[in-house]
């Protein structure tokens, strides 16, 4: 069984450590994790994983956020995916930090990556994690927020947050998007 797990980020080193691209981040931890490497491939540095009989094909689109769409609907039927096992990662300025909320379907939420992915796939029917970077910003500056640097407490707390964020990833695959909602969720 394949799942297509894709981050979203933005590509250049002036986005590489922006809360706007904690999707990239998890990926690249769960990469590091089953010691693979990221390689560049048509629209986005792709590595595969095998674990537990499943195969997870992990995607960083090269195409920018707002621009994701492409990529997603390129992967799902080069590697014959079904949508249903497709995972959408992302930040969330509406969850406090480190929140991670797993959800199977939904609104973009504001978020112009998934709103392209929407678009592009004619349907909001797939999973996302939602990784919570907070809400501490003056209203109108939610910009400088989602693309400036994790704070220096929130650095601190990231490597704990993104091993969950693997384990909501392999769970997703293993026991199913329900168990793993009801076993993370929140937490």
């Amino acid at each position: 069984m394949k799942y297509l797990i894709v981050g979203l980020g933005n590509i250049g080193s002036e986005y590489e450590n922006t809360r706007h691209n904690i999707g990239f981040k998890i990926v690249d931890a769960l990469a590091k994790a089953s010691t693979i490497f990221f390689e560049p491939n048509k629209l986005g540095d792709t590595a595969t994983i095998k674990f537990k009989g499943r195969t997870f094909i992990l995607v960083k689109p090269s195409t920018f956020m707002n621009l994701s769409g492409k990529t997603v609907n390129y992967y799902l039927q080069k590697e014959k995916i079904k949508p249903e096992n497709l995972l959408v990662i992302t930040d969330d300025i509406a969850l406090p930090f480190g929140t991670i909320r797993l959800k199977g379907k939904g609104s973009d939420g504001g978020h112009n990556g998934l709103k392209d992915i929407i678009r592009s796939l004619g349907n909001a029917n797939f999973a996302r994690l939602r990784f919570g970077v907070g809400s501490e910003f003056v209203k109108g500056k939610q910009i400088n927020h989602v693309l400036g640097d994790f704070a220096l407490e929130e650095q601190e707390l990231l490597s704990e947050r993104l091993e969950k964020a693997i384990q909501v990833i392999k769970g997703f695959g293993t026991i199913g998007l329900g168990r793993t909602m009801s076993e993370f969720n929140g937490k």
